[in-house]
């Protein structure tokens, strides 16, 4: 896909979640997509690869929440896998930090070569579980935003995400459809950990039949110094 398409794509996505673009920014993301591809060829960073897909399912499914992010400064994506939701929302947040954890070194190591490529700035891609860089000084309880797109059950990732953020902060869980059974079964764990749902909100990817959900779980007080416990312990055993 040529740019002249690639741009004329997104512009229709965006118009449809009124979400501006600059042409700057989707340049950075059209060499986002190329370098994605290129990648995926060595590794295994994501089974979306047709062009059309990775604009619509990655792209537009992380660039939808912006206006929920946008008077918060500080922010982490738990989980980035390919950098996803956090690089296409560092692209159109140039002012904003931005920390980009995961658990595979592989993938921190592509970050890298994004962020680098794309010159970006106030970013870094970092490589922990959730579970040990949660319990670091410099992590814990600092973000105004916690973001994690389809990593885990609610009542796991509440785990993953709220030692991350800060009190009066927030989570952002990017889910799939039909989540009544997962946020029932997580109100448990989220009470212990300090939060509190705040709202969740159904929608579809545009011109498609995607269905998609956010989760927001406000933070509310601070967590007990046990939480988040050892690595692989709240996948095991949720709270």
């Amino acid at each position: 896909m040529d740019f002249e398409n690639f741009r004329k794509e997104i512009k229709i996505y965006c118009s449809k979640i009124n979400i501006e673009i600059k042409i700057k920014e989707l340049e950075n993301l059209y060499q986002f997509m190329n370098l994605l591809i290129e990648k995926n060829k060595q590794i295994n960073l994501t089974a979306i690869i047709e062009e059309k897909d990775i604009i619509l399912k990655h792209f537009i499914d992380s660039i939808i929440i912006q206006n929920s992010i946008k008077d918060s400064n500080n922010i982490i994506d738990v989980g980035t896998g390919a950098g996803f939701p956090g690089i296409p929302l560092k692209i159109i947040n140039e002012e904003k930090r931005f920390v980009l954890l995961d658990s595979l070194n592989k993938r921190v190591n592509f970050l890298n070569e994004v962020i680098s490529s794309l010159n970006l700035k106030k970013v870094e891609a970092i490589h922990f579980r959730a579970e040990e860089a949660g319990q670091k000084e410099e992590y814990r309880e600092k973000f105004d935003i916690v973001l994690s797109r389809a990593v885990s059950r609610l009542n796991t990732l509440a785990e993953y995400m709220l030692p991350f953020t800060k009190v009066g902060g927030k989570c952002i869980c990017l889910k799939g459809p039909n989540m009544k059974e997962e946020l029932e079964e997580a109100k448990n764990a989220i009470e212990i950990l300090g939060g509190k749902i705040e709202k969740t909100e159904e929608y579809y990817l545009p011109e498609s039949d995607i269905g998609r959900t956010i989760i927001v779980i406000n933070k509310v007080k601070h967590l007990p110094n046990k939480y988040p416990r050892k690595a692989g312990v709240p996948s095991n055993r949720p709270l």
